[in-house]
């Protein structure tokens, strides 16, 4: 399984995974959105804290907002994003100067047990079939997982607040799987061991390490 430079298109689905949006909510310039993401990254800084890995992956990077700061925080790490094929996301990677490649979350380009750490935000909800990702993930995370969604239906009554996808009753474009914070948590259970939740509005995130063999 080789890594694919970033180059290419994405457009609707890729082995099934659906491609999603491209509205870039780490950037917004809307007060209500930027105080969100203030408390989502509080969650995410709460959730890497005492950690200390030598590898690091981020599934469904998207623009590499997140990559960047795996990047900051673990100056010593080697740290790798991975999302769909994406021209325009290419472009983005490309200005930040990240190590980004393509690549599917249901068929990971990693062997087994080779990651410290596997970082997901804001992907499981764009993957039909999740469980298959969330098993991949499990084969290649060695230590720790950090993995979030959307909380419904409090994304889409937020969605609708503010006037967006309101023919779809707030469901953002791509998004076919939605859980409840209990919902997501025994999902993410059905591999993992959870050993921390939180839920920034409007989110769920969880903090997990692979279960062991009984």
């Amino acid at each position: 399984r080789e890594l694919t430079p970033a180059q290419g298109i994405r457009s609707g689905t890729v082995n099934g995974n659906v491609a999603g949006n491209n509205y870039d909510k780490y950037a917004s310039t809307n007060p209500i959105e930027q105080r969100m993401m203030s408390g989502f990254f509080d969650a995410l800084d709460r959730m890497l804290a005492d950690l200390t890995p030598s590898t690091v992956v981020e599934v469904g990077a998207g623009e590499g907002r997140v990559t960047e700061r795996l990047v900051e925080r673990f100056p010593d790490a080697t740290v790798i994003g991975l999302d769909l094929v994406d021209e325009e996301l290419a472009g983005d990677w490309a200005e930040l100067g990240l190590p980004m490649f393509f690549g599917d979350a249901t068929r990971l380009p990693f062997t087994d047990d080779s990651i410290d750490l596997v970082v997901g935000l804001e992907v499981m909800e764009h993957i039909p079939g999740p469980e298959a990702a969330l098993r991949e993930i499990a084969r290649v995370c060695r230590g720790t997982v950090v993995l979030s969604v959307p909380r419904e239906p409090i994304w889409r009554a937020g969605n609708m607040a503010r006037g967006r996808y309101l023919g779809d009753l707030g469901n953002t474009p791509g998004h076919v799987n939605h859980w409840s914070a209990r919902a997501y948590r025994d999902f993410v259970e059905s591999e993992f061991d959870v050993r921390d939740a939180r839920r920034p509005l409007p989110w769920t995130m969880v903090r997990a390490t692979p279960r062991q063999p009984a």
